[in-house]
């Protein structure tokens, strides 16, 4: 029995500890993966970039923990980016697990901005958070005509019409382009209720598996740009050159990728070696 013969037969629990030995290896080890940034990234990217002092985006956090690790770092580099260049951001979720995590992310980036930038955010002065309420297409329809039809506080209860940033802000008309970062249903409805019908500029982050269904989209011009899964983090992070858990997970998760490409092309040869001797597999 040669050695393409063995793997076909290897105890799938060696796979497994071999996988686990790489993860941790590469994640230890300091290089950077070479990432090569798509257009649809670069158009979220240049879009940001390009906003003045004063200018409002609205980030809707619209995802459960279970795509945290694909879709938080999108909103990291976004918001940061954003605040970066004194843009102001009203943040939601339509998802009902989004909530804390939202809030988290928040506090995050206002830390993150007074360590990296010595730039103090101040909430309800850069930055206001509306929280969650159910019913997804029905909120964003009514955020179209008044933000306070939906959300007449924020997530802390504070009457919006009491937010010095919020006083100024009316509906979609004073808001530069959602960029929306989802997991599900809620984006057909940003598409939709939000740009089909308010005509707004929405840009989206979604998990790596979905990206391929919105292209059709960024086609016909209904959103101006896509990031996809931990790869389309990493790309924005490259251009924003802040490398961050995107680019830090880019070279695990291709070191793993790698790794499992070299076991189904050994166990294939060891297949088909089997079976060309006539023994079983």
């Amino acid at each position: 029995m040669n050695i393409f013969e063995k793997l076909g037969q290897l105890d799938r629990r060696w796979i497994f500890l071999l996988l686990a030995i790489v993860c941790v290896a590469t994640l230890l080890a300091d290089f950077r993966m070479p990432v090569r940034v798509s257009r649809e990234v670069r158009s979220i990217y240049e879009f940001v970039d390009s906003l003045k002092a004063g200018d409002v985006i609205h980030v809707a956090v619209d995802y459960d923990p279970n795509a945290l690790a694909e879709l938080q770092p999108m909103a990291y580099a976004v918001m940061e980016h954003a605040l970066e260049r004194n843009a102001k951001i009203v943040l939601t979720t339509l998802s009902q697990n989004g909530a804390g995590m939202a809030e988290r992310l928040m506090l995050d980036i206002i830390d993150t901005m007074k360590v990296r930038y010595d730039k103090t955010i101040t909430y309800g002065k850069d930055i206001v958070f509306l929280g969650y309420k159910p019913y997804y297409s029905i909120v964003i329809l009514s955020m179209g005509e008044n933000y306070r039809i939906p959300f007449p506080s924020d997530y802390y209860n504070r009457p919006l019409d009491s937010i010095p940033m919020m006083k100024s802000i009316q509906n979609y008309d004073q808001v530069k382009a959602v960029i929306e970062l989802g997991s599900g249903n809620i984006i057909d409805a940003w598409i939709a209720d939000a740009n089909a019908r308010y005509g707004v500029k929405v840009a989206i982050g979604v998990t790596g598996v979905m990206a391929a269904d919105y292209y059709p989209y960024l086609r016909s011009g209904q959103i101006f740009g896509l990031m996809g899964g931990m790869l389309g983090a990493a790309e924005y992070e490259q251009l924003f050159k802040k490398p961050g858990t995107a680019s830090e997970a880019m070279r695990v998760q291709v070191s793993a990728h790698v790794v499992i490409i070299i076991f189904i092309i050994f166990g294939n040869i060891g297949f088909f070696i089997s079976r060309r001797k006539g023994g079983s597999v």
